[in-house]
């Protein structure tokens, strides 16, 4: 047995005080799906915000951190990182629209913005599909990391621990709604942020590492510390840098960093109480998510290339874990084994244990609100009362978590499902971020635009199935094309964003505008401005109807672009400021702090400016 009595004790209080939390914050939730699934739309921005971190701080993160970090260095992180320009967009444009909105849940925005029966399929089918199989197949790859937690500390079978971990996590989140996963989200991170603090400073202070001098001049580990790919490596340099900053941040559809706010994300603007609490909650959450959470990881990942040079070291360290899940991302898990003595290794088991039940609480909740708000309360019971919808949630629950552990059980690495995720929202980006500054997209633009991204990632999956033909060195051949598999796989990417984006831009003008009661009725709600509206706002003044008055249309989004580029450098210059103190490197970090005041100023300025008009 790996914990011992002290560790088991450090667990059991982690559970009692999380129960306890979910149970006093559940009073109010049975009363309304408002309450249930929005908290009463009372929520102060700094527990929403870390609600959003504590979401996206999930057991699989450090795991996902570790593959990518073993596998192709320091800066294959802007594989993620490159999502901070998508969420600055939301924080500085699109909070206050979706607070203004005032629906349960993003999919509502369907029958607010678009017209007719396709919109109302639109809702019911994304319902379904966001609020059931894409949050099964999310949950399900972060149950998969805590398969590995499980089996590398508590020695239980995967199906075992799932099934434990699922009767905790269900019975707070079906008991006390949102807000009952708002307050135990506060205590979970809290618990995990230390928890990965304290795991990378012991990892660090072993003999094994002997400090973080020796860690970051280690052979094994020099050649990984780059924040940024060398240009001399075009196949890196592409794929984990260029690609991301300039195409996938605004063409991928992804769980926390939706371009145009969504899911999770705007279900926590959704709850706040007005429009500044919504801006704060986004900014406060992506400073914590892209600033400061990722280093500890980082550290931890460096450091088992020392102790765990491959894949093989970890296959004869570990023998009584099955092979299929000792993949680079086990190495995470590992590590604390290996490092961590008796009580503090508990005190972080338990932080990872916080980590997945934050993550699939806040999922199991947002799916649940689509199943009931989206699809039976719309479709099925269109006239249930409240306690009816209340009570299909709870069941709702149950299910997603049931099919989730189902599909976590045939799962084996993070950066498997990672990237199998980003196949399926590529090319579906760009929408959602442009149907609320222009009229003409519909509701059969979107639709395109689901099928578009399905139907061309399976294209290019059976290409690469039975047409793919491996040569030496890493060289493959698709088609008749020679060329290596990094750059196959950036062309599958670039190919899906291309043909999905002309695919939903041709169906766009193709089909019929939403009607113009529909287009007036947002225009009036949203107060969205720019030039994209103007037809719809020539066409009323011509009837003499005025869709909004003067003094409350502002078009704004110049200034919020300006802040959000000077909010992502001041980000940015954070990140890599604790980077280089950590590496040493105090003359750069100087620099950096300087770019991160100037850039902080002017964010300040433009953010003054946005908020006066």
């Amino acid at each position: 047995m790996i914990l011992q009595p002290i560790d088991w004790t450090i667990l059991v209080m982690f559970f009692v005080i999380l129960l306890s939390i979910g149970y006093f914050a559940s009073r109010q939730a049975g009363k309304s799906t408002t309450n249930f699934f929005l908290s009463g739309r009372n929520m102060p921005w700094w527990l929403l915000g870390v609600s959003m971190v504590a979401t996206t701080f999930s057991a699989d993160t450090p795991n996902l951190v570790t593959d990518m970090v073993r596998t192709d260095g320091v800066a294959s992180n802007w594989l993620w990182w490159a999502f901070l320009l998508t969420g600055m967009l939301t924080v500085f444009i699109y909070a206050k629209l979706w607070n203004r909105s005032r629906v349960m849940t993003d999919l509502e925005f369907y029958e607010l913005r678009y017209s007719g029966k396709m919109a109302a399929f639109l809702r019911g089918f994304r319902a379904f599909y966001l609020g059931f199989i894409f949050n099964v197949m999310v949950i399900a790859t972060v149950s998969l990391a805590f398969i590995k937690i499980a089996g590398v500390f508590l020695g239980l079978q995967p199906a075992l621990a799932l099934i434990i971990a699922a009767v905790v996590v269900v019975f707070y989140s079906g008991l006390g709604g949102l807000k009952s996963i708002l307050w135990t989200d506060l205590f979970q991170f809290s618990f995990a942020l230390f928890g990965a603090v304290v795991a990378a400073v012991f990892v660090t202070r072993s003999p094994e590492i002997g400090g973080l001098s020796e860690l970051f001049t280690h052979p094994n580990v020099v050649d990984n510390l780059n924040f940024v790919p060398s240009i001399t490596q075009p196949e890196l340099f592409l794929s984990i840098f260029l690609i991301p900053l300039a195409v996938q941040w605004w063409s991928v559809w992804y769980p926390g960093a939706e371009p145009g706010g969504g899911g999770y994300v705007a279900q926590r603007m959704l709850s706040a109480k007005n429009e500044d609490h919504a801006v704060g909650a986004t900014l406060l959450f992506n400073f914590f998510h892209y600033a400061l959470r990722p280093w500890p990881w980082i550290i931890v990942a460096l450091a088992s290339l020392i102790v765990f040079p491959d894949i093989q070291s970890m296959v004869d360290q570990f023998p009584d874990v099955s092979t299929r899940y000792i993949q680079h991302d086990f190495a995470y898990p590992a590590m604390l084994r290996e490092f961590l003595p008796a009580g503090l290794l508990g005190l972080v088991v338990a932080s990872l244990i916080a980590a997945f039940m934050s993550t699939t609480a806040s999922h199991i909740n947002w799916g649940s609100s689509y199943l009931v708000n989206d699809f039976y309360g719309r479709f099925l019971r269109p006239k249930a009362t409240e306690k009816q919808k209340v009570r299909f949630g709870r069941i709702s629950t149950v299910t997603i978590m049931f099919f989730s552990v189902l599909l976590a059980l045939v799962l084996q690495s993070a950066l498997q499902a990672f990237h199998y995720i980003l196949m399926i929202g590529a090319g579906t980006g760009l929408i959602y971020i442009i149907r609320w500054f222009w009229w003409r997209v519909n509701a059969y633009s979107e639709i395109a635009a689901m099928i578009a991204a399905v139907a061309f990632s399976l294209l290019f999956i059976v290409i690469e199935n039975f047409g793919m033909i491996h040569l030496e060195h890493d060289k493959v051949q698709v088609l008749g094309l020679t060329t290596t598999e990094t750059y196959w796989t950036m062309i599958k990417f670039i190919g899906v964003v291309a043909l999905t984006t002309a695919s939903w831009i041709i169906v766009t003008f193709l089909t019929r505008p939403v009607s113009e009661e529909t287009l007036r009725d947002f225009y009036r709600k949203i107060r969205p401005g720019g030039p994209g509206w103007k037809p719809v706002v020539d066409k009323a003044k011509a009837e003499n109807i005025e869709l909004v008055k003067e003094d409350d249309l502002r078009w704004d989004v110049p200034t919020g672009i300006i802040c959000m580029i000077t909010g992502s450098i001041a980000i940015y210059s954070i990140l890599f400021t604790i980077g280089n103190l950590l590496y040493g490197d105090f003359a750069e970090a100087f620099i950096l702090i300087g770019i991160t005041v100037i850039s902080g100023y002017l964010l300040y300025k433009s953010w003054k400016k946005l908020k006066s008009k």
